[in-house]
């Protein structure tokens, strides 16, 4: 199976390195693209993937990984996600194993080297596509397009949508997800010997190509498109399936191709056995998921929820137009496409319908050129491109299932081969039919890698951290929703709420069922004390989605504090109802019997919150203080928060009303060690050394406690009164 050197391939206005010059040069330009994402947190959706995710913890059994998703939860569960890639969360969790806990730089870097391996191996990959598998008297394959192969995989390491894949931790599925994908189709090349004279192949290596499909599987879902790639390799460069030529054949109702030279030897029982192999792979899948497809929600994905055909088949569409953009220019790039980001073509007279003309037209046209050109060099390379395009970007095309999303860059990941695939032969075309200006094209060439590689490296920069990331977003989607409630969230968990509370607005007015933006919106209010808005917010999130038991906690915290104790009782037990392990609205529930003097209530509800939680110190303050007078439940919540300073200091209270003076005081002192500059501890322990007859010591931590807050209540008068017994004290002793 011996292919000369494409004649097209040494017009490339690129210099002829050996392979392990190319393969380095290939890695480091991959790598220096993204390095200065390196040092970046943990932003977007790797809070609920990495750091909110118990199967990363050591404590956590290896097993919960098989029986869980992505996002940690279980898959039998209603509210999981069913994405299903342990062996991505292996290498979570390897991370955190390795640097001791969430320390981010290990797996960026991880990430960042993942990705330059893939980059390296596409220069394999590249090579067989397009110069086919040609091999030495040694059965050494070959290389037959030494510079294409290097050119588009340089094309592949600079392309900026590969950013949210690379600097994004979570991007890791697809990374994991190509490197086996690449194995898996070298493997099935594998399976075809230089030096076989009668086209036999191997079926082990085969098999094997097969198990590296599960396992890229294992990694990311989409892994199973590679058995279509190796199909569709196997029919065009294996069995040199020339479709310009069948078509003629029949159409002009010449002899048909016999069976023995339309197939290779052997052609049918590797279809047999990818066929077999996809099938027990899609089927143990279907299995795994367990109670079936996830829910999505009109918001996450409009076009697969519209009635109409018409609307849905034009934006889908017009989706694939968008991706197709951000191929072919990757300037615009956000983090979320959902949300109003994309309004959905409703007309013919949209404008945008033209961009789906344009993309059939493109399509049309390269698949014509791949399938009826009479250079076979030029059908194998584009065949080969589209279908690298098409095939991995399928199971993300709403043909087979609603997805959760209107466009992801990260799903781009392995289609971009194939776009790399076709530019890099339009390049060849083009130094070769214009020898000439070779200069004007190493020119043009070189100013296409480096603006992608600087358009990477400011990509990657936006993705270190989330205010970088969200604010990013304003300028591509503003009518996205989401964009201005991850931008309010950042902001108000910086402290900037009055900033935060704009973005909220703006959230709640692009969408006004966004019940997260009315949740975080009513919360801020609250604080501010306008109580009335934040009431009327929160109810309308909680009659929008009845379900949402934070909502509802909320809701009854506002209506707590307006004085309308039975709708706030309601409104807590609302949200116990609709999520049964919330220790937190059982403390508000305590403060709310606390208030009403329902105090047997009270100690019921914070006995609940300390069960549910037991490391709840508010709710055990709360306890202690009720039961003034008894020490075992303060004791007994020291045990479980020994190093908790409001506990410390609510103990010792207790302990010096009952007159346990060295005990209390080395409560007041441990709990000041903690918190040197509370001026209640000061205060209190004040008091305790008054009482004790310590009165030195009572003076100077009197002192202490009026210099931290000279307006403390008590403090003072209790301090004037220590002075007047003071100076009584010295008037006695000098009589």
């Amino acid at each position: 199976m011996v292919l000369s050197e494409l004649h097209w391939d040494h017009h490339i206005v690129l210099p002829r390195l050996t392979p392990s010059q190319a393969r380095v040069l290939v890695g480091l330009v991959a790598f220096i693209c993204f390095a200065n994402s390196h040092d970046g947190d943990f932003v977007f959706d790797d809070s609920e993937a990495i750091v909110n995710n118990k199967d990363l913890r050591p404590d956590t059994p290896v097993s919960n990984i098989w029986g869980n998703d992505f996002w940690g939860s279980n898959l039998s569960s209603n509210t999981s996600h069913k994405s299903y890639r342990p062996l991505t969360v292996l290498t979570f969790r390897f991370n955190y194993l390795l640097a001791g806990g969430l320390h981010p730089v290990g797996f960026h870097v991880l990430n960042i080297a993942l990705h330059s391996v893939i980059s390296v191996l596409m220069i394999d990959v590249f090579a067989i596509l397009i110069g086919g598998l040609a091999y030495d008297g040694k059965g050494k394959r070959l290389n037959q397009a030494p510079k294409a192969s290097f050119l588009a995989a340089l094309l592949f390491a600079v392309h900026p949508v590969h950013t949210e894949s690379v600097a994004g931790i979570v991007g890791r599925a697809d990374l994991l997800c190509a490197l086996f994908f690449q194995l898996s189709f070298l493997s099935y090349c594998k399976a075809f010997h230089g030096d076989s004279k009668d086209d036999k192949f191997s079926v082990s290596w085969t098999i094997i190509s097969l198990l590296l499909c599960a396992v890229a599987m294992l990694c990311k879902e989409q892994g199973i498109t590679v058995l279509g790639v190796n199909a569709a390799f196997d029919v065009l460069v294996i069995c040199s399936v020339n479709f310009n030529e069948l078509c003629q054949r029949l159409l002009n109702k010449a002899k048909p191709l016999e069976i023995n030279e339309f197939f290779r030897k052997g052609f049918l029982t590797r279809m047999g056995l990818l066929t077999l192999g996809g099938t027990i792979l899609l089927y143990t899948r279907w299995r795994i998921m367990g109670t079936g497809p996830p829910a999505f929600t009109e918001v996450d994905n409009p076009a697969s929820f519209a009635e109409n055909i018409f609307v849905r088949t034009v934006n889908y569409n017009y989706y694939y137009s968008l991706n197709a953009w951000l191929l072919l220019c990757p300037w615009w790039l956000c983090f979320d496409w959902s949300m109003g980001c994309v309004p959905l073509i409703k007309s013919v007279s949209d404008w945008r319908i033209i961009s789906l003309l344009l993309l059939w037209i493109c399509l049309i046209g390269l698949i014509s050129q791949a399938l009826c050109s009479e250079d076979s060099s030029k059908r194998r390379t584009l065949t080969l491109g589209l279908i690298l395009l098409i095939i991995p970007f399928l199971p993300a095309s709403n043909l087979f299932f609603r997805v959760g999303f209107v466009i992801a860059e990260r799903v781009l990941y392995l289609s971009s081969a194939g776009y790399c695939l076709i530019v890099t032969y339009a390049i060849g075309c083009l130094c070769c039919r214009w020898k000439n200006y070779k200069k004007l094209f190493r020119v043009a060439l070189l100013a296409l890698l480096c603006v992608n590689a600087v358009r990477c490296a400011v990509r990657s920069r936006q993705w270190r951290s989330e205010e970088s990331l969200f604010t990013s977003a304003l300028s591509v989607c503003p009518l996205n929703a989401k964009v201005h409630y991850n931008v309010g969230k950042n902001l108000a968990d910086r402290g900037n709420q009055a900033a935060a509370i704009k973005y909220y607005r703006e959230a709640v007015r692009l969408n006004p069922k966004y019940v997260h933006a009315m949740n975080n919106l009513g919360n801020i209010l609250k604080e501010w004390n306008e109580l009335q808005e934040a009431e009327e917010l929160l109810s309308s999130a909680v009659q929008i989605q009845p379900d949402f038991a934070a909502a509802w906690m909320n809701l009854g915290i506002v209506q707590n504090s307006l004085k309308k104790f039975e709708d706030a009782e309601k409104s807590y037990w609302n949200a116990i109802k609709f999520r049964k392990k919330y220790p937190d609205c059982y403390y508000n529930l305590g403060r709310l019997y606390a208030d009403l003097n329902r105090h047997v209530d009270a100690l019921n509800a914070w006995r609940n919150a300390t069960m549910l939680k037991s490391d709840h110190s508010l709710a055990w303050n709360n306890m202690v203080i009720l039961l003034d007078n008894t020490e075992l439940i303060g004791k007994e919540a020291l045990k479980l928060l020994p190093n908790d300073h409001t506990i410390m200091f609510s103990l010792a209270n207790v302990l010096g009303k009952l007159q346990k003076y060295k005990e209390s005081e080395g409560l007041f002192l441990n709990a000041l060690k903690i918190n040197s500059n509370a001026a209640s501890y000061h205060g209190n322990l004040a008091v305790l050394y008054h009482r004790w007859g310590k009165l030195d010591l009572a003076k100077k931590h009197y002192e202490l406690s009026l210099n931290l807050d000279p307006s403390a209540p008590g403090t003072k008068e209790n301090y004037n009164m220590l002075r007047r017994k003071l100076e009584q004290l010295q008037k006695k002793g000098s009589a």
